[in-house]
């Protein structure tokens, strides 16, 4: 099964992403939009795993302390449009705490540096810049174990267990 780990965003901060969406989409820019239901920022990402256990495990002892996640400009990787995430101490440490504990448990994961973003917009073309950063704000609490899965030509992430 194809895994990783994320936080799971709030509705609000969802709903904010999805009117930035639309404002992208007014204004031509075309590509494939990740649907609403599918928003969540990576922390990282593990790939084809033969069981959610050894993962489960290894992050037993990671707890997450709660801090503010707010929203920032958009941006771009490639042909990739994702909405950038305000600089926090509490998601650096987050993230670094969970990669380390992947680590010690010997666990595989994307080691691409730690780059907090939320993808909007895949294969994008078009003029994106002039749209307003999306507003938006939440608490973090916890850690989502998602699994991937294409279901009907559409990918569908579900939470597997919450950690943290």
């Amino acid at each position: 099964m194809r895994l990783f780990l994320a936080i799971d965003l709030s509705a609000e901060m969802k709903a904010a992403l999805t009117e930035t969406m639309h404002a992208l989409k007014k204004q031509g820019v075309r590509g494939k939009y990740v649907p609403s239901r599918n928003l969540h920022l990576t922390l990282a990402f593990l790939g084809e795993c033969r069981s959610a256990e050894p993962v489960k495990e290894a992050l037993a002892g990671v707890k997450c302390r709660g801090f503010r996640l707010s929203l920032a400009a958009p941006g771009t990787f490639g042909n990739i449009l994702w909405a950038g995430v305000k600089g926090n101490q509490g998601l650096a440490g987050l993230a670094r705490e969970v990669r380390g504990a992947l680590d010690a448990a010997g666990i595989s994961y994307d080691r691409k540096e730690f780059a907090p973003h939320i993808t909007l917009v895949r294969e994008m073309s078009g003029r994106w810049q002039g749209v307003p950063a999306p507003k938006g704000e939440m608490t973090v609490k916890g850690i989502s174990l998602m699994k991937s899965e294409t279901k009907d030509g559409k990918t569908v992430y579900t939470e597997i267990a919450r950690l943290g």
